[in-house]
């Protein structure tokens, strides 16, 4: 037969769409012959094949007109995945594997020079499109990309180390012959013990901010440091994660496999919540994503776990704007020309900044020597709108050295997420969602303010000049104080410890 069909996919975002990769091979000058919108390294596919069939053992028809088709030809494809689909299609359409066994077959996989299989992209993102869509195929791909997709529960997935070992699996039996050892199924691999992250009680004193991390872990909160250099504020953010609940399957996959997109995935901490610290250099499309065909930023990478920018003021004024949308919505959309891609980016947002350029307003071993217009011009390098957005703002003061090597050791992450898990799990047994994912109406059924906590928080909305989101923010973060104390309503006592994290830039202007 001089016609084959090969099943693969190609990745447009977290989208793996169904590929068919059509090899017809015809009398005439021989060429070959690749089209359906692909990228370069798509059609650079050509000389990876033939040289792998031919180092193979194989038979290359270099006396036929080979032409390749993807469908469907208004999908771009990209990358090196269907390097293994278009050498199968080639084989059976020059006879010398059975084509009526490669249905019920999805393959990808990018082919060496000699005939071994590299890994690839996206392999989660395929087996969980496949998964979806309730297909019955088997999925075959290279070491590496094998285990990823075998994350996926119920999936079917064989791991494939060469050419050789799937060119044999669809060859017509031949008796005697012993089986090739880089052909095998692949299962899950249970990943049951907890994840481990960096632990709160290395961090010595600190106990606002402390406090703080608690009530933001506890409603799904976002937070601003503000602190001179080296007061623990990195130190604090990497602990943040700790302090989160565990991630669910369907949690961990997704992130997984936005991770995987990304060429990031490790399997060894694929059930940790991720944590993204990307430099103050990073540009807006660093941060939420795009190219062409678009790609996930940090913002998406982070979903499900922590995105820590430090020294905020020094990113970019375009990259910290671009945070404003993703902060309410819990996702990121990319519009291009050719198409348009969704990623997810529900992240905690923690952000950490020096009070001045120099570093040290408000300290007392150290004279700060900015003048308050250069204090006014660094801290308005964060706009009213992306503070607005942010539900905490704390200030980390300076230790001293007898404060930093006398201060007793912190309470540990275990006992702070014992009492998180604990708020948390009575804001989604009143609401079903963490205190942050409120929204109109909802902020007022369940944030229960009683008479004394709602004069309360007119009044310093009043003094302090908030807006409408400002204020909604302060009672949703009234109402995760109250859920860690075990309150039914939100009482005047919470709405002011609320109160007080959103003052820390104010009180630093007018020091």
């Amino acid at each position: 037969m001089s016609l084959s069909l090969v099943q693969s996919r190609a990745l447009i975002g977290l989208q793996a769409a169904a590929v068919t990769v059509e090899v017809h091979l015809a009398n005439g000058l021989p060429n070959f012959t690749l089209v359906g919108l692909a990228d370069v390294e798509v059609k650079e596919a050509r000389e990876r094949v033939r040289s792998a069939l031919q180092n193979c053992g194989l038979e290359f028809p270099h006396n036929k007109r080979i032409t390749v088709n993807l469908a469907p030809a208004d999908l771009p494809k990209d990358s090196g995945r269907f390097d293994l689909p278009i050498a199968l299609g080639i084989l059976a359409a020059s006879g010398q594997i059975d084509g009526a066994r490669l249905a019920g077959h999805e393959f990808a996989g990018e082919l060496s020079l000699s005939g071994e299989l590299r890994p690839v992209r996206g392999a989660l993102a395929m087996s969980l499109a496949l998964h979806a869509s309730g297909a019955a195929a088997q999925l075959v791909l290279p070491p590496g990309s094998a285990e990823e997709a075998a994350l996926v529960p119920q999936s079917r997935v064989y791991r494939a180390d060469h050419l050789l070992d799937v060119a044999r699996q669809f060859m017509p039996a031949q008796d005697g012959e012993p089986p090739r050892e880089g052909w095998a199924r692949v299962c899950a691999v249970a990943h049951a013990e907890e994840a481990v992250y960096p632990d709160l009680s290395d961090v010595k004193g600190q106990a606002v901010a402390k406090r703080a991390l608690e009530i933001a872990a506890a409603g799904s909160h976002s937070v601003l440091m503000l602190g001179p250099p080296g007061s623990g504020k990195s130190m604090l953010a990497q602990r943040f994660a700790g302090l989160l609940p565990p991630l669910s399957v369907d949690e961990a996959l997704q992130s997984a496999a936005i991770a995987s997109l990304a060429g990031r995935f490790s399997a060894s901490g694929w059930r940790m919540r991720p944590t993204c610290t990307p430099h103050h250099t990073a540009s807006a499309v660093a941060l939420v994503g795009g190219g062409s065909p678009p790609r996930p930023g940090e913002i998406s990478l982070a979903h499900n776990g922590v995105l820590f920018l430090d020294e905020l003021p020094e990113f970019p004024r375009a990259a910290l704007e671009a945070l404003r949308e993703p902060l309410e919505t819990g996702r990121i959309t990319i519009s291009r020309a050719a198409h348009r891609a969704e990623f997810p980016a529900r992240f905690q947002f923690v952000g950490a900044m020096n009070p001045c350029p120099c570093g040290w307003l408000g300290t007392v071993h150290r004279h700060c020597r900015c003048t308050p217009d250069q204090v006014a011009r660094y801290q308005s390098k964060l706009s009213g709108p992306l503070l607005d957005r942010i539900d905490l703002h704390v200030e980390v003061p300076a230790m001293r050295a007898e404060e930093l090597l006398h201060a007793p050791a912190g309470e540990g992450t275990e006992r702070v997420r014992e009492r998180c898990a604990k708020a948390r799990e009575r804001a989604i047994e009143r609401q079903g969602k963490a205190n942050q994912a409120l929204q109109g109406r909802e902020i007022d059924t369940h944030a229960a303010l009683d008479t004394a906590a709602a004069k309360f928080l007119n009044l310093a909305s009043a003094r302090l000049g908030w807006s409408a989101r400002a204020t909604h923010r302060a009672m949703k973060v009234a109402r995760t104080i109250a859920d860690l104390a075990g309150a039914a309503t939100t009482q005047a006592e919470h709405v002011a410890e609320a109160v007080q994290y959103r003052r820390a830039l104010a009180a630093t202007i007018a020091a």
